[in-house]
Parts: structure tokens; sequence; C-alpha cells
């Protein structure tokens, strides 16, 4: 058993990330791919990307897929055949933890029949490119009326997001693009329709890689599982962590890395839902309550400004034609002078995640 403090986790959670130091590689290069990167808005992605590359975010062996609680990810094509068995249910238990809604009040009793076929009703609509509202309408046809909902605006029944986006990778669909014209296609060469989970071990190590040291209710609220479900499938081989007396665990071959990671100084930009803020412990990663409430909220959540290893503030961008990314910060307590200087040079970063030639920042 190790002994560690907040300010040692947060600062192997940054190396981790590949926040500490910009890389000059591809963005399916990096290695928190081997997370996923969350696409929370149009361009956050690519804001997530460049704050870890000196490369353009851009690459072809990136695609969009839903992927851990159904929410829109960048991963790597070539990780996809495994990550659709780690993603796959463990348990009818664990299938209607993932799918409980109020929406949905009796979709629990199908479990994994609800995977099964919403993602079978998926190979069977999204043949092409597929404006998202016609696959929906055709998906919600083939499932149980149990997995659908009534709409009173078009007075038809619906699939509830939650469960066709969690089945969506298993059915083989890739995002092609979201927003108004959100249009679904085929994934190339998709991999079979699971009929277990296999890999779990394998995913809750990669969580606990970057987001660790951490325990199975952390895990279990990423997954949108249960901390019961995913404390039955708990891998070996981790290392019981105590952060200031707290009980976590991460994997044997990082502990070194922990012991090691020092305090950065640098700044960077995140986008909200950037891969930091993916970690359930969010008393760790922000421990004021008023500031977690600014960085999560229940709609619209801002990016993040990191100084080295703390978060600081908040920021919202706009952009101004072509021509330049207005950033406006809110920061929780003052900013020096010197990280202020930082932030406006690292603003850049954002200016060519955006596509624009400058950035201005103003702070509240």
């Amino acid at each position: 058993m190790i002994s560690v403090d907040r300010a040692q986790v947060m600062a192997y959670r940054i190396a981790a990330l590949g926040l500490a130091e910009r890389a000059d590689v591809r963005a399916a290069d990096l290695p928190v791919l081997d997370l996923g990167i969350q696409q929370y808005t149009p361009d956050s992605t690519q804001v997530a990307l460049t704050a870890r590359t000196s490369a353009e975010p851009a690459d072809d062996r990136l695609a969009a897929v839903w992927a851990a609680r159904g929410a829109p990810h960048l991963h790597r094509r070539s990780d996809l055949a495994a990550l659709t068995t780690q993603l796959w249910p463990l348990t009818d238990a664990d299938a209607a933890a993932r799918i409980k809604s109020a929406q949905i009040p009796d979709a629990g009793a199908l479990g994994s029949r609800a995977f099964t076929v919403t993602a079978t009703a998926f190979r069977e609509v999204v043949t092409a490119p597929i404006a998202r509202g016609s696959a929906s309408t055709e998906v919600s046809k083939r499932v149980p009326v149990a997995l659908t909902y009534p709409c009173k605006g078009c007075r038809a029944r619906h699939i509830a997001s939650n469960v066709w986006q969690q089945a969506g990778l298993a059915g083989g669909v890739e995002v092609l693009s979201r927003g108004k014209d959100a249009l679904l296609g085929p994934l190339p060469e998709a991999p079979p329709l699971p009929d277990a989970n296999a890999g779990i071990d394998r995913l809750i190590a990669t969580y606990l890689r970057f987001l660790g040291p951490a325990g199975p209710g952390e895990v279990a609220k990423y997954l949108g599982s249960s901390p019961a479900e995913i404390r039955k499938v708990w891998p070996a081989g981790l290392t019981e962590i105590h952060i200031d007396g707290r009980k976590a665990w991460l994997p044997e071959a990082e502990v070194p890395a922990l012991r090691s990671a020092r305090a950065v100084s640098g700044v960077r930009w995140l986008p909200g839902m950037d891969p930091l803020l993916q970690a359930r412990d969010r008393d760790l990663l922000i421990p004021e309550r008023a500031a977690q409430k600014e960085v999560w909220r229940s709609l619209g959540n801002p990016g993040v400004l990191l100084v080295g290893s703390e978060i600081v503030g908040v920021w919202r961008a706009r952009l101004a034609g072509r021509k330049r990314v207005d950033l406006t910060v809110t920061a929780f307590n003052d900013l020096t002078a010197t990280h202020r200087k930082q932030a406006d040079e690292e603003a850049a970063q954002v200016a060519r995640a955006r596509g624009v030639p400058e950035a201005t920042v103003t702070y509240e």
C-alpha cells in the first residue's frame, strides 16, 4: 500500500494525459487515444488535441463513434473491434443500469437484449450515410416498444437516445457529423455483433492508467454501470493507493510514474469534457464546490484553464468570422501576471484548433 496526496495524483494525471509537454506526433499516436476523447462541441476534440500535440488535429486514422456511456468519442479505427466487446454489457443487470431512465421505465427488464436488438436494427438501417433523424425513425420501428417513448411533437414513438447511442458501436455506426445536419454512416469493416463482454479488465485498467488512482465507484460512473457490477470484474495487477486516506487503485506498472510525478508550470486551454475532466472523483480534481458548479453544468459546460496541475478557471469562446476567436476567462482566483502572459501565448493553440489566425483573451 502506498500513500500519496492530491497534488501527487494531479501531477500524475497531467503527465499521463499528455498535458505536461506538447508532443510532436500525429493525433492517433497520442497515448490518450487509448482512452478516447469525447466530442462535446463541434471543435472540442480539436482543442483537446492541440493542447497535446503540435501536429494538425485531423487524422484519418481516427473515427467518431458512440463509446463510453453512449457519448461521442474520437477513437483509433484500429481499436474499435476491441472496444466494441469491452463496452458490451457484462450482465442483464449491468445492461439495465446503463439504460436506466424515467423516459423508458420498462426497458431494464430487457437486459442485454436491449443492446442486441438495437445494434441489429442499426446494421439493417445504416448501410450508407443517413441523416440521424431518418435513422432514428427506422431503428425505432425495429425495436421493442419498451425502448421507445411517445413524442407529442411528431405523434410518433422514438427510441430513447441513451439506448441507441450505447448500442451504436456494436451496431457498426460511425458518427459522420453532428448538429442540425447530423449524419451517421456504417463503419468500414465493422466488427461482428458481440454476444458477450470481453476485455472489460483492459478497459478498467485503461481508465486507471489515465485517471487513476481510482476505485470501482469512479469506473462505474464513467461507464454508466453500477459499482456492484464493476467490483465483480475488478482486474488483477493493481496496487492499492491511499490518497489522503481514501483507498484507490493503480496498475502496478504505473506506480513508478506516480511516485516520480512532479507539478509542471505550463498553461493549457482544455475544452469541456476533456479527458482530464472525465475523472469521476471531482472533489479531487477541483476541491472547491463553487468551482465545480462552474465546470460541470447541467447544460453547456465551458472549457477550463489549466495552470500547472491545477484547474484555475473556465473559459468560453466566440468566433469573430474567419479572422479570430475571442476567449473570455473567468478565473476562480486572481491569476498572476506570469500566468496571464502564458495563457495569452497558449491561446494561439485554440485559434489553431478553430482554424483561425489569431485569438484574443479577456479576463472577467
